[in-house]
């Protein structure tokens, strides 16, 4: 019955009292938010905590909604503060896992991002199994700062575009795109030092880079 209709228009018609709307714009995010949040936490456990938290603000913070804003943005923005928030509290060695995608696909999306980074701006890439590719993206990734990855998480699995990622991590846009060029960069060194302690390269084969549009 809800297919077709926008997100604000259901949670605005939540707002005013439809209370079952919610269930409905939780089972559109399910995926696509628990998705972002494993990644980004790097623990499914946590992420399905998290999850339920952010739901749970944004039935808290409904009435601070603003009539004309989009919800996708605004939904990601209360999950990764949310996140933000257990990380602080967690104790042990963070770490991303990019196999955290609830679709069944995980390999390719990592699969996606070593095609992507195999550029000629790149180090040249070690002759990996899929799997190992992967592997290594995911090792790569961790290691990078939090407000590095999560520009880099959001553009390029999320695909989001920049300007929901500056209401998301509530930066101006053209901090978005610097902060995003200095997260391939970060990304390009620390595969550079990986892929130079093994052996058996190719040569990098030029790739197009799909970034997200303004």
């Amino acid at each position: 019955m809800a297919q077709g209709i926008s997100d604000e228009s259901l949670f605005g018609q939540y707002c005013a009292g439809a209370t079952e709307l919610l269930e409905v714009l939780i089972n559109r995010y399910r995926q696509e938010l628990y998705a972002f949040l494993a990644r980004f936490l790097g623990d499914e456990i946590l992420a399905q905590d998290v999850f339920q938290e952010t739901f749970l603000q944004v039935h808290l913070s409904k009435h601070t909604f603003q009539q004309g804003r989009a919800f996708r943005p605004w939904l990601f923005a209360v999950a990764a503060n949310k996140a933000r928030d257990a990380m602080r509290v967690r104790s042990r060695k963070r770490t991303v896992s990019l196999d955290a995608s609830p679709s069944g696909d995980q390999t390719d999306v990592a699969g996606s991002f070593v095609e992507l980074i195999a550029s000629d701006e790149l180090a040249p890439v070690a002759k990996l199994s899929r799997a190992e590719s992967a592997s290594a993206v995911r090792r790569v990734i961790a290691d990078m700062p939090d407000h590095l990855r999560q520009v880099l998480l959001l553009a390029y699995f999320q695909q989001l575009p920049y300007k929901d990622i500056a209401e998301i991590v509530d930066i101006p846009l053209g901090t978005v795109k610097s902060r995003l060029h200095s997260a391939l960069a970060r990304f390009a060194t620390l595969w550079s030092k990986r892929a130079s302690s093994s052996i058996g390269y190719d040569q990098p084969r030029s790739v197009e880079l799909e970034g997200e549009s303004e």
